[in-house]
């Protein structure tokens, strides 16, 4: 679990550097450097990287620096079968669990991408929020802490490899609806299968990156 206060905005605004790709796969950084881009000290830093290296966000090596590591589609496939599990479970808890609150925010992400296809920036931060949502609303922290890093690593190799923007951000925001709408509706099983159908669409991206970015099937 990401402490709250200043370790927790570190973990927040590197986790979003790594994410968008403004720190680059397999650079080392320096915690001077993520000092500087964050705007925050050396003790919430470690304690963010500490973190980020257990979700294998960063691998920290001492007297070296901090490496952002590559991402592999060999890397993103092991770690959509462990997401694909627990991403069902999520659904269905979400279902039985959301309270007025949780489903007050799910209501206004479905408002926010049911419209025009967003600049990909705004739907990355969507996206986000929505894994937040349906990570938290079952109410089980240990669920929603393992959750969070997958979900991280997964929209890091996704937004690193989109091509066609709008279509694949109508896709993705499609897959993401149906499972907003199931839990809303409070249908387990339309929320499994539409979790499981997000997951698949996921898994069939990965695979479509190896002919298009060759360099990416390797570590």
């Amino acid at each position: 679990m990401v402490n709250k206060g200043k370790a927790g905005q570190a973990y927040h605004d590197i986790e979003q550097l790594i994410v968008s790709e403004a720190l680059e796969p397999g650079t080392l950084v320096s915690e001077s450097l993520l000092m500087e881009k964050t705007g925050l000290g050396r003790t919430p830093i470690r304690e963010a990287l500490q973190q980020l290296a257990r979700n294998r966000m960063v691998e920290i090596h001492p007297n070296r620096g901090v490496l952002i590591p590559p991402a592999s589609v060999e890397s993103q496939l092991r770690m959509l079968e462990v997401r694909r599990v627990l991403e069902a479970l999520a659904g269905r808890l979400a279902c039985h669990n959301a309270n007025g609150a949780d489903r007050a925010r799910m209501e206004d992400m479905v408002h926010r991408l049911t419209g025009a296809p967003m600049p990909l920036a705004e739907y990355a931060d969507a996206l986000k929020d929505t894994h937040q949502m349906v990570a938290t609303a079952g109410h089980n922290e240990y669920l929603a802490d393992a959750m969070a890093p997958l979900h991280g690593l997964s929209r890091r190799f996704w937004l690193a490899h989109i091509q066609h923007r709008p279509d694949e951000i109508v896709r993705g925001a499609a897959h993401n609806l149906a499972i907003l709408r199931a839990i809303l509706a409070r249908e387990p099983d339309a929320a499994e299968q539409a979790c499981l159908a997000l997951n698949d669409y996921l898994v069939q991206f990965a695979y479509s990156t190896i002919t298009r970015h060759p360099r990416s099937s390797s570590g």
